[in-house]
């Protein structure tokens, strides 16, 4: 029996046999969109991470587009972002930005859309508001939260607690973001049912005879 090797080229083909035309489409659409809500001004707070729009895009990406298509949309926006254009929000760009204390967030959105996108295809396909609001929240913001504060401690050279603390001020915002998103989304899922590919059911097997 022979054993395909995984290799780099082995890995980017896979992944490129299951992106065609529609989802490439569909990523760059979404990696504008949180591109675009940059353009809001930020708020400016005290431990020196803003509050933006932008993780709106980051659950919406995950929510509507699922892991791998959602998860690459948000890598395409941050990638664009770090090379130099100034698409996070208040202009910024540029890889210096990993060297802030808003890098833990940065970080965390590519892997938070994935997360979602995987969350909402293997427990809420077809999508229900309820699981979709427990899964924005868990990790739309817990999990975000959680990198970014881990970020704010090491490059900040912040306490735990002053790092939560600092971040309370974004809950209010965030709970309108999981809102808005649970809503848009079961709007886009009733109207477009295959966007998001069906779960495939559990085959049962009935033994010979029964």
């Amino acid at each position: 029996m022979s054993e395909t090797a995984i290799t780099p080229e082995t890995t980017t083909s896979r992944i490129a046999s299951r992106v065609g035309a529609r989802d490439i489409a569909l990523i760059a659409v979404f990696a504008g969109v949180t591109a675009a809500l940059g353009a809001l001004p930020p708020i400016p707070m005290p431990t020196g991470v803003p509050i933006t729009a932008q993780t709106l895009g980051v659950i919406l990406a995950g929510a509507i587009l699922g892991p791998l298509r959602g998860g690459l949309s948000q890598l395409l926006f941050v990638a664009l972002a770090l090379v130099g254009l100034p698409l996070f929000s208040g202009g910024r760009g540029g890889i210096e930005v990993l060297f802030g204390v808003t890098a833990g967030f940065i970080i965390s959105w590519p892997i938070a859309a994935a997360l979602i996108g995987w969350s909402t295809y293997r427990f809420n396909n077809p999508y229900t508001i309820w699981k979709g609001a427990i899964i924005n929240v868990v990790f739309g913001i817990v999990f975000v939260y959680a990198l970014g504060i881990v970020g704010m401690m090491a490059i900040g050279k912040m306490t735990f607690y002053t790092a939560l603390v600092g971040n309370l001020p974004f809950l209010v915002g965030d709970a309108i973001k999981v809102a808005l998103v649970v809503l848009i989304a079961k709007g886009v899922h009733s109207a477009l049912p295959g966007l998001m590919p069906a779960r495939p059911q559990q085959l049962v097997t009935l033994p010979e005879g029964a």
